[in-house]
């Protein structure tokens, strides 16, 4: 057996693999002696069957499968030897014709594209701008209501004085007021929300409402005829919600009112944990440093978008084997039309393009990702997941158990690999570049993306 490559040109390349007879034969007739011991044939006691008949019923297959399997593992095995960076996947030479029920001895040959040699250095001539977003006292007000509401307490008050109040009560359907719909739809107990209402109209028809107070309004237009929201206000089924729009008396029976919690230490300590902060001063202050935290991810994003560009304008400009990744993309992927591939291809290539020289910055800084970095990333994705139903200062043994629960899904493994190879390119990369660091404000960090957009 003999494997060799020429290229056609810088990207193209054809791999040829020559088998004779020799190569294969022995492992067909193994195989086929395998089979004899196991084979069940009429008239024949298992492991009896004689071998010429084995030939003939299934030489022809066995044959094939070995000399498949024969030239898959050459051809995978010349590239990983020879070191092949290759673009896709092998594709059998369109002008290749063999013979299997005829030939002894075959020419197996392969188109191949090669990844184009990149220069590619990360270093201090690369400028990328850093965009630090300023926290504004309008985002410390915020931030601080929204800690307010969440560590206030609810109470029960004769009058609603807020829209987000919840109001609690019995609603009947109405023909007019005064006149309720014969058999009709009633509702021993419900509450809703002005605050969510769809329709400024039907919100306001609860403005001061008090306890006692009977309120004719119409659900159906509060919820923007939502059958799922109508089917919950009115504690009926969504089939016989569709088909609501009545006017309702509501009669109203409770108010209850979110009170915010007071500006104290208990508010400190429930928002930074005991004794961290002791001061109004030493509260705001420390609420500008978590906000000042919360935005980085943001800056980094416009960074990772921004030092993307200006390496990609440090390569400069270089070909890839189109013909060849057109043909293997519609080889691949069935729901791909011939008609649209100039097309798709054109959308593909500058993510391909990027992923070679992320390939490159690979093994330029040596990135690799063990088991202690999976490990860290999945309890920090954990922590994330616990902090979005407020669920702040897990422990770290509750932590590690979900990680390793994520890390043991073959799927979330890869996903975790990729995301924490990601990771550590943008920390080579934000660590070997030139940084020109500037402050903006968050309304012209935004525009930014809609200038890009």
């Amino acid at each position: 057996m003999n494997v060799s490559h020429q290229n056609t040109d810088n990207l193209n390349a054809v791999i040829s693999i020559e088998i004779s007879k020799a190569d294969y034969q022995e492992k067909v007739d193994k195989s086929l002696r395998a089979y004899g011991q196991k084979a069940n044939i009429p008239g024949f006691r298992k492991g009896k069957v004689p071998f010429s008949m084995l030939m003939k019923m299934f030489g022809k297959s066995v044959r094939v499968e070995e000399i498949n399997r024969l030239v898959s593992e050459s051809l995978y095995n010349y590239i990983r030897d020879n070191k092949l960076n290759i673009l896709g996947e092998p594709m059998t030479a369109e002008d290749m014709t063999v013979d299997l029920d005829t030939q002894d001895d075959f020419t197996f040959r392969f188109d191949v594209a090669l990844a184009p040699e990149l220069n590619v250095k990360v270093d201090k001539k690369i400028k990328v701008p850093y965009y630090t977003i300023t926290v504004d006292d309008d985002m410390v007000k915020r931030q601080n209501e929204s800690f307010l509401s969440r560590f206030g307490k609810q109470i029960s008050v004769d009058e609603s004085t807020d829209e987000r109040d919840l109001i609690k009560g019995s609603m009947v359907e109405m023909v007019k007021k005064g006149t309720p719909v014969e058999g009709g739809i009633t509702v021993e107990s419900t509450i809703v929300s002005p605050a969510y209402f769809k329709n400024d109209k039907e919100k306001a028809k609860f403005a001061g409402v008090k306890k006692g107070d009977k309120v004719m309004f119409n659900p159906s237009k509060s919820c923007d005829a939502s059958v799922a929201e109508l089917a919950s206000m009115l504690n009926i089924d969504k089939e016989k919600a569709a088909n609501v729009t009545s006017n309702f008396e509501m009669t109203v029976t409770d108010i209850t009112h979110l009170q915010p919690a007071e500006l104290n230490q208990e508010l400190f300590d429930n928002v930074f944990g005991k004794d961290v902060v002791k001061t109004e001063e030493e509260y705001f202050a420390k609420l500008r440093e978590m906000i000042a935290h919360q935005l980085v991810p943001e800056s980094d994003y416009k960074f990772s978008i921004d030092a993307r560009a200006a390496i990609e304008k440090a390569v400069g400009e270089f070909d890839l084997p189109d013909a060849f990744l057109k043909r293997w993309l519609l080889a691949t992927d069935k729901n791909r039309k011939a008609e649209n591939i100039d097309e798709d291809f054109a959308k593909m290539v500058p993510d391909l393009k990027w992923q070679l020289i992320k390939e490159q910055i690979v093994k330029q800084f040596d990135i690799h990702v063990d088991d202690a970095d999976l490990l860290a990333l999945a309890k920090r994705v954990a922590a994330s997941q616990f902090a979005q139903y407020g669920m702040t200062g897990v422990p770290d043994d509750v932590l590690e158990r979900y990680a390793r629960e994520m890390l043991s899904s073959k799927e979330s493994r890869s996903r975790l690999i990729d995301q924490a190879t990601e990771q550590k390119i943008q920390t080579a990369i934000k660590e070997s570049v030139t940084l020109t660091d500037k402050e903006v404000t968050m309304d012209k960090f935004q525009k930014m993306f809609e200038v890009a957009e």
